[in-house]
């Protein structure tokens, strides 16, 4: 089934507001396509004209096309394509298909793929997003049912040299030999790096010989990208994931902390290996983080890069190494004796989900907690000032009450400016601390008791929108106005990158410094949120950020837990990973999944459900896991009138059959040293 609009050449949509829209319907003959001022958006609808040629729900489309832009006052601009589809209740929803940027030099292809939810009376594809006055050319909008996905088959690494670095000369016992400088600084070697590994490659590869205490040292950096680097195109494996190690330093000169990051640039493309802070105090860091490539490379190189221009940058015992996960994965096995109360909660959930009875079903059965992606946002629920919408927040909590899942508050506030609602980023300092004020009495009033936990500023490491305008007290200000508002949520700080070791704005010991500061002013902080969206997991890398925050002895929850790989078995892999290391640590109480449904997630290929409800080897494996992890016994009451057992930590239904009648109870085991006991009347 598809669509296309035949156009022997492109069409302009010619712009005189925000949106024009080019409509197309599917009684037209296949070339007519006609121009026409709406009240909303622009677009291609495809409208039904019977059930026949109505767009299937639990199907992939793909909707692809040519665009340009033309005239106007810029000479690029960001394009947006849109489903907007309206059901027979009137019910709306847009579904954003994919964006790119766009010039007014060549015509780009945009592409991408919807789900629809249910059989929409009218669907409507709409071209949005250059200012007024800009001109959009399309050449051949085409929607069609998307093309399957072959099965992904295991990857079977051959010889697969676990613990092996594959760096050549690492220790520079043949000084710079298989090194060279990358750009025109220099290369030398020097003496006084640390002999130990550094903890987290030590953790992996237990005990090691000393490192040789020689550093490569980088001078006469001219532009930040200069440093050592090395080839490594034929010791690369596919599928495989290494850890990346290694001791670094900057010289003297430096006008602040600089960034030093291991890179691997392959195939012209650049891939992060790990990014830490330095100061020129003369002490070296530890920088740790993890690659994955999924075919041969043709050309790979490592370099380390990122100081200013003039400073110098010291490298020792710099190595990659492939990591043994199924080893790793015994070790946590006999390390797991807790559970937090619910295995994953599955987060990424709108209210458009909903409408999917398949996604419900799969959610129900396997979840207890969920968390809204987006309805709570502020640019959600109050998109102009005084205009407020809670219809969606509404219903979500009606479905979560229905089948009694407990529910996570995401989130109050967000300090990055892109997610500010355009009329609050307006306001002045007056009127800013007025609508701070007025959002968390209307959202906390009205939501009372209903959310166990709430986000309260998503994401401070990495935006200072409210700090930079009211001040640093206004964060601490407003966790103890929530907790004022609605003393029994527990309240999260959240952000992200804190356990993969690729942002240096976001290490474990930042984290534990910002937490640090909100206690000292007074905030409630009783939960620590890692997001856990992570490309390449390394079992050490995560536990070394877990055993940090934990000293804390705050309650640690990942709460947009999401990994992504074309290949479903790595996919699985790396959640397996991520799961086994929380539940194997002791100061996580819970892990939160940002969605499981093809098409539903915030990143492609991070589904354990495909589109038409087939669940996938990463689902596979999370169900596997949740079985491995929840805890059955059966037998008979002792003489001491006793049933004994041991289990993990969770919710438990409990049956007890006797001759003349059946009884049935549900009781909780909460962390703790105590035997639990539970009387149960007959």
């Amino acid at each position: 089934m598809g669509l296309k609009t035949g156009l022997p050449k492109a069409a302009r949509l010619s712009y005189t507001n925000q949106w024009m829209m080019a409509k197309y319907c599917q009684k037209q003959a296949a070339s007519s396509l006609r121009l026409q001022q709406t009240a909303h958006k622009p677009g291609v609808g495809l409208s039904r004209s019977s059930p026949e040629e109505c767009m299937q729900p639990g199907i992939p489309y793909e909707v692809t096309g040519l665009v340009r832009i033309y005239g106007g006052s810029v000479t690029s601009a960001t394009v947006q394509l849109t489903l907007w589809v309206q059901e027979e209740d009137l019910r709306e929803e847009y579904i954003a298909i994919a964006s790119l940027l766009a010039t007014d030099k060549d015509r780009v292809q945009l592409q991408g793929e919807f789900l629809l939810n249910g059989s929409p009376s009218r669907a409507v594809i709409f071209i949005e997003g250059p200012p007024p006055g800009t001109d959009i050319l399309v050449n051949g909008l085409d929607a069609k049912h998307a093309p399957k996905t072959p099965p992904s088959a295991r990857p079977v690494p051959k010889d697969a040299p676990f613990g092996v670095n594959i760096i050549e000369n690492s220790n520079l016992e043949d000084d710079t030999f298989a090194w060279f400088p990358l750009g025109d600084c220099a290369l030398s070697v020097g003496f006084g790096s640390p002999h130990e590994l550094p903890p987290m490659a030590r953790d992996s590869l237990g005990p090691h010989e000393p490192l040789s205490g020689r550093y490569l040292l980088a001078t006469h950096r001219t532009e930040s990208w200069m440093g050592p680097a090395q080839m490594v195109t034929v010791k690369l494996k596919p599928y495989l994931t290494y850890q990346v190690s290694a001791w670094v330093r900057i010289g003297p000169g430096a006008t602040g902390p600089q960034i030093v990051n291991v890179a691997l640039g392959i195939d012209g493309q650049w891939f992060n290996g790990g990014e830490i802070e330095c100061s020129g105090d003369e002490k070296w860091h530890e920088i740790g983080g993890s690659i994955r490539i999924e075919k041969r490379p043709s050309n790979a190189m490592v370099y380390v890069q990122g100081p200013a221009s003039g400073v110098d940058l010291m490298v020792a015992g710099l190595q990659i190494f492939a990591v043994d996960r199924k080893a790793r994965f015994k070790y946590l096995k006999q390390r797991t004796d807790k559970i937090a109360d619910s295995i994953a909660s599955s987060l990424g959930m709108q209210n458009k989900h909903g409408h999917n009875q398949k996604f419900v079903r799969f959610l129900v059965d396997n979840f207890r907690w969920v968390v809204f992606a987006n309805e709570l946002k502020w640019s959600w629920t109050e998109p102009q000032q005084g205009v407020f919408n809670y219809r969606e927040a509404d219903q979500l909590l009606d479905l979560c009450e229905r089948y009694n899942l407990q529910v996570r508050g995401h989130c109050i506030f967000w300090e990055k400016e892109d997610a500010i609602p355009s009329w609050v980023q307006s306001l002045n300092a007056t009127g800013l601390m007025a609508a701070v004020q007025n959002h968390l009495s209307d959202l906390l009033t009205r939501y009372k008791g209903k959310f166990r936990h709430y986000d309260v500023d998503n994401e401070m490491l990495h935006g200072s929108f409210f700090i930079d305008r009211l001040g640093k007290g206004i964060q601490a200000n407003m966790f103890k106005t929530a907790h004022q508002l609605d003393p029994s949520a527990i309240l999260f700080v959240n952000d992200y990158h804190i356990g993969d070791g690729s942002d240096s704005r976001s290490t474990p010991e930042k984290y534990v410094q910002q937490i640090l500061d909100l206690q000292e002013q007074g905030a409630p902080v009783g939960g620590i949120g890692v997001q856990g969206h992570i490309d390449v997991p390394v079992g050490p890398i995560v536990s070394s950020a877990l055993d940090k925050l934990g000293t804390l002895g705050i309650p640690i929850w990942f709460t947009e837990l999401e990994v992504a790989s074309d290949n479903e078995y790595v996919r699985a892999d790396d959640l397996e990973v991520m799961l086994r290391e929380a539940f194997a640590h002791p100061s996580v109480e819970g892990v939160v999944l940002w969605g499981f449904w093809e098409l539903y997630m915030f990143r492609r290929n991070a589904h354990l459900v495909n589109a038409d409800g087939k669940i996938n080897a990463a689902g596979k494996r999370f169900l596997a896991l949740k079985k491995e992890w929840l805890s059955n016994a059966y037998g008979s009451i002792d003489v001491l009138r006793e049933f004994r057992f041991r289990g993990f930590h969770g919710t438990y239904n409990v049956e007890i059959v006797s001759s003349s009648k059946q009884v049935n109870k549900t009781f909780v085991v909460e962390q703790g040293e105590t035997p639990l006991v539970v009387s149960i009347d007959l």
